[in-house]
Formats: C-alpha cells, structure tokens, sequence
C-alpha cells in the first residue's frame, strides 16, 4: 500500500495575518478597565465604537473607521448612562444606530450623526427599563429590523421592540426566564430560529427566542461552557470553556442533541476566557484569548472530524477585547477575508488585524468571496413576532456590484445564477467551461461600456462631496486604483475570450474531421 501524506488540502491553509501598520491604528483610546468578559468593541464600514474609561458614569467611543493616527483625548463621547456600560452593539440593518447596555440596567439606543460624533451626545433615541439589575448583554436579531435581546444579572433574557413611539419602553415584548444564573454569550443560527446561551451554570440553552420554550440542555460535566456560537447553517454549536482539569478547551455541538459533544480539543492551561468568532462564509473558526496575543484559527467541515487545525498568529500585544469588521466593510482587493480590532489596553491602541489569502491575481476572487449576509432586513419586526422565519438577505462582494443586487437565502433567486450555472450545477463537470462563457460574457459586456461603469461611480462620488482636501486626495488615489483593477480585469476577460474562440475553432474541426 502506497504512502499518502497526511495532511488536508484547503484554499485556507496558507491564510495569514498581517497588523496595521502604526499610522493605520487608533492610538490614545482610553480603553476601559472593566473585567467584563465582553468584547468591548464593536464596528461596522463606517465606525468603530470602543468602551472607555471615564469618571462618573459610563461612556463609549465613536470612531470615524478612517480616523486612524492619535486620538484626541477630549474627543466627544456617548455618555448618557449612569452607571459603567457593558456591552454595545452596532445595528445589523443600519449603520448609524447603536445599542448599548449598562450597570444602571437601561438599554439605550443612539442614533450616530453622518458625519460622527462632533459633540458629546447624552440623550437617546430610545430607552429600555425592565431589567432589576445591571444589564450585561445585547443582541440585535440577525435576520428581523428592530428587534434586539437583552440579558442581565437578574437572569432574565428580554425581548424589545424598537418600532413603536414611545421614547422610553418599560415592557419588553417577551421575558424568558429558563437561566438559573447570570447569562454569559448569546448567539443566533442563521435565521434566527433559534437562540443559544451559555450561562455562568456552566449550562448551554437552546430556546426558541420568539416564545422562549427551552428546546435543549447540556448536562456535561466534561466541558464547563462559557462563550456558545452557533455554526452558520451547519446545524452546529461550538463553545469554549474549560475541562474538568481546568484548561482551556473547545467543544461542538449538535444543536438537536447536546447530551454529549461530538469533538472536544484541550488547547492551554491559561486562565483567559476564549472569543470564538465563525465566518460562515469561509468556514473558518478564529479563538482568540483575552489576555492573549496569539489567534488560533482552525476550518470547520461537517464531516468527522469536524475541526481541522490551520495555523496561529502570533503577537507580543495581549488583547482585552476584539471587534470584527462585517463582510461588506473588507477589502476584497487584498484578499481580505476576516477582519479583528484588537484592543491593546497597555498600549491604549486598536489594532486593526486582516486575514489574508495569499493570492498572486489583485482581481476579485469569486471562490473566497461567496455571497454573503448584507445590510438588509429580511422581514419587519411585526412579521417576526407573527411566526415568520427568513433567512438573510445576500449581498455579492463583487466591486462595483449594484447594491440591489441582494437575494434572500433559500429563495432560489440568485441575481448572479442563470439557467448554465444552475444546470452547472447539477453537472459539476460543465462548471469550469460555463464559468468560462459566463466570464466572457462579463468580459464583451464591460469592454463595451466601461465609461457607464465609470460614470455611476462618479454619480456615486458627487452624493457625498469630500470636505476636505485630504478627503479629496483619498478619493482620488482610490479612483485611480479602481480604474487599475478594472483596466486589469479587461485585459483578463480578453485573455480568456481569445481562449474560449480556439477552444470553439478546435471543437468544430474535430467535428468536421469526424
């Protein structure tokens, strides 16, 4: 018997990741001293929020995602709670409101200026009293508008809804009370069917989140859970915790049977709680320490073994907390897949972090890009609380795709699909030479109207004028490196036309010849 080498093919193996420069961080940010367990941080392609310290109530940050460099000391603040804030949350379906929860057991909701914040900003747009004591935990609904979740030290989680007048909500829609203790994550499955939660019992919950029936219970003394994710759509959970000899671990879940784990891994004997984070478009799981400053990442498959181990970053700066950049804010032209902030509390410095797939094309890749979960709702709150289940609604990451372009997940309308690709589909033989015809098409289309393309973006420019000449100069440089990517992308489109003609001309004399 021959020998065979063990190890796993993957477009993943070689990810690596590559730290922001020092210009290119977030320097001075007077990051809070708490020993909460949360992420502290949180961002979308607009801004970066970031839990301060600060005398006399709580406050946070807000960050233009380009103002990078020094940041002043006395920069304007959201500071209308009473008490330390816990946990903030930007809105999945809108990138300029906020949640953010507190020691003084309100939820708030802020709305974020356009052009960031300018000034101290101390009233909020909505106010959320049910919690008895401080709350510690938010959670927007992953596919419904409006709806959040919240958990605090009284045990309770609650459901609010935000599209209703009233400036100050007193009865949530829903209290679930199935936690014997403090709630310390919570996660959503991709519809957001189902809510998971780990508790300080050491117990993970499965509940159905619009009645709160408790559907599932661990009862594992094996795993001591702390952090729970849901696993995309492969009907998994993963949690980090620690063994019954105390080191840190991290255990999978089938989420219909949660008697015992399906794989468990011992990873250190540190004492840092470990942040589990899972692109469900690559597949890729990232643990990462507090008090840490390595990221171990690993690819997940729903076969046995399940957790396929990849490699680890590295780094000397330990982090108190991580936020992640959602997909649509990457830079796809570096081959950006996934995107940290760390929170560097002795340095008093977020660094941004990107995992890169080392690729020698600067041209949009189609298999690392799939589409994924946009900025859209797929259902109104009043929908949700009816009995409805949707999947997200899709976006393409494609440069210069039209922001329409989005599909709702499990509908079958894929604005990219065709009648070839979905037969392709079904015959995966065909796919590489329809791909093909497909580029081509795309190729004959964009080399005879490149100047429209253009045109729209410059439309696009002209909505929102640069105020400064630095804006104006960055909007340049990033217009001429576009211009680049698509003059390159012609001259590949070409390439391939010319291919496919010989590969035609060749088809027809073999033909000819029989």
């Amino acid at each position: 018997m021959s020998w065979r080498p063990q190890y796993r093919s993957s477009k993943y193996r070689h990810v690596f990741g590559k730290p922001a420069t020092k210009e290119n961080c977030y320097d001075g940010v007077p990051i809070t001293r708490s020993v909460h367990d949360n992420h502290l941080c949180t961002v979308n392609p607009r801004f970066i929020a970031v839990i301060t310290e600060c005398a006399g109530g709580g406050a946070f940050l807000v960050l233009s995602i380009n103002h990078t460099g020094k940041v002043d000391p006395h920069h304007p603040r959201v500071s209308g709670h009473r008490g330390n804030v816990l946990d903030i949350k930007w809105n999945l379906f809108n990138d300029f409101c906020i949640a953010s929860c507190s020691e003084d057991t309100t939820v708030k909701i802020w709305d974020i200026p356009e052009h960031g914040v300018l000034k101290n900003i101390t009233v909020p747009r909505k106010e959320l009293q049910g919690h008895s004591r401080r709350v510690g935990l938010i959670e927007w609904h992953p596919t419904a508008n409006n709806i959040i979740f919240s958990t605090g030290y009284d045990y309770q989680v609650m459901v609010w809804k935000l599209d209703v007048p009233e400036q100050v909500i007193k009865n949530p829609l829903r209290s679930i009370s199935v936690h014997s203790d403090v709630v310390l994550s919570m996660s959503f499955n991709t519809d957001g069917s189902r809510l998971a939660t780990s508790c300080k019992d050491k117990k993970i919950r499965v509940f159905d989140p619009r009645t709160g029936t408790l559907l599932q219970e661990t009862n594992c003394k094996s795993h001591k859970a702390n952090k729970v994710l849901f696993l995309g759509n492969l009907k998994m959970l993963l949690s980090t915790g620690n063994s019954r000899w105390n080191h840190r671990q991290i255990a999978l879940w089938d989420q219909e049977d949660l008697s015992q784990p399906s794989y468990s891994e011992d990873l250190d004997g540190s004492s840092g709680v470990l942040f589990p984070f899972y692109d469900p478009d690559t597949h890729m799981l990232y643990i990462a320490g507090k008090g840490d400053g390595n990221i171990r990442y690993y690819e997940i498959s729903p076969e046995k073994p399940y957790v396929h181990y990849l490699t680890e970053y590295r780094s000397f700066l330990p982090q108190k907390g991580m936020g992640v950049m959602p997909k649509r804010g990457l830079d796809v032209c570096s081959c950006e897949i996934f995107r940290f902030y760390k929170l560097v509390t002795i340095k008093s410095l977020i660094e941004p972090l990107s995992m890169i797939v080392p690729r020698r094309s600067e041209s949009y890749q189609e298999d690392i890009y799939p589409m994924t979960a946009g900025n859209k709702p797929s259902m109104t709150a009043d929908e949700w609380i009816g009995g409805l289940d949707k999947g997200p609604v899709m976006m393409s990451l494609r440069p210069g795709s039209k922001l329409d372009s989005y599909v709702e997940l499990g509908s079958g309308k894929d604005p990219t699909d065709s009648m070839e690709t979905q037969h392709s589909r079904s015959r995966p033989g065909l796919s590489l030479l329809i791909q093909e015809r497909l580029d081509a098409k795309e190729g004959n289309a964009r080399k005879e109207s490149p100047p429209t393309s253009l045109n729209g973006q410059l439309d696009s420019m002209h909505c929102s004028p640069p105020k400064t000449e630095n804006e104006l100069r960055q909007m340049f440089y990033k217009q001429q490196e576009e211009i680049r990517r698509l003059k390159e992308q012609l001259n590949q489109k070409d390439v391939r036309i010319k291919q496919l003609e010989l590969e035609i001309k060749n088809v027809r004399n073999s033909q000819a010849n029989l």
